[in-house]
């Protein structure tokens, strides 16, 4: 199986008390979710294997930099901290006007996604776009003084990440399909506390993946809850090892 798209997300998660991490893949098609108590790459090597050959799109952790194939990183999240930036320097012009201009980079990106456009022209706009953020970025690259600069280095850090949305216009510039796929696991951790042992993580992360999966389908969850085990009922017994 190939998968063009995946979305990741991972969550602060509690097994028993300890703390740990409820991870979330979703495709168009699919929500699977594990727990582990690593937020490391490995646990993005452990679901994806060699079978994945499309996009990761994902925020900036470096957990996913262990994947090696094409990635998206999340524009929500960059603009989310561009606009902290601006506020909490909002007595330095120069600040604000170098937020706004890193957002008209990304406007005029976004509205590539609608056009009609010939893959070398969306090779060649992408360029364009990285390298005119690239130069809005390297005044500030290494200026310690500069509120500027975090962001600047990790924009220069994730520049091929960034506009692969331009050059494929089916990959989201942002991973909020994992965001609303773990915000339902966010709030029965608020109500419940988590799971008590690694049989009961196991159990939730299967159940949450076979219902959300169904759901993001449009099928009716509990017609395909009684298919699944009326099938698993008829099924011959599996060869004994």
């Amino acid at each position: 199986m190939v998968l063009r798209l995946y979305t990741v997300m991972r969550h602060p998660w509690r097994e028993d008390g300890d703390n740990g991490y409820l991870w979330s893949f979703s495709s168009p098609e699919v929500r699977y979710y594990l727990y582990r108590k690593s937020r490391a790459g490995a646990v993005v090597t452990e679901v994806l294997g060699d079978e994945f050959a499309g996009t990761l799109v994902s925020d900036f952790l470096g957990s996913y930099n262990i994947y090696d194939g094409p990635k998206q990183r999340c524009w929500v999240h960059l603009i989310r901290d561009l606009k902290e930036l601006s506020e909490k320097n909002a007595d330095i012009p120069e600040v604000s006007s170098w937020v706004d201009a890193v957002m008209s980079v990304f406007r005029r990106a976004k509205k590539t996604v609608k056009k009609k456009l010939a893959e070398g022209e969306r090779i060649r706009l992408r360029r364009g776009f990285e390298d005119e953020l690239r130069r809005l970025c390297k005044p500030y690259l290494n200026v310690k003084s500069a509120p500027q600069r975090v962001l600047a280095e990790r924009m220069e850090r994730f520049m091929g990440e960034l506009f692969t949305f331009v050059e494929c216009p089916e990959v989201p510039s942002e991973n909020n399909a994992a965001e609303r796929a773990i915000r339902p696991a966010v709030v029965a951790r608020k109500i419940s506390g988590g799971t008590r042992s690694p049989r009961g993580s196991n159990t939730a992360s299967v159940l949450r993946s076979l219902f959300e999966t169904w759901a993001l389908q449009g099928q009716n969850t509990i017609d395909a809850c009684r298919e699944m085990i009326a099938r698993a009922a008829t099924a011959p017994p599996a060869p004994a090892q």
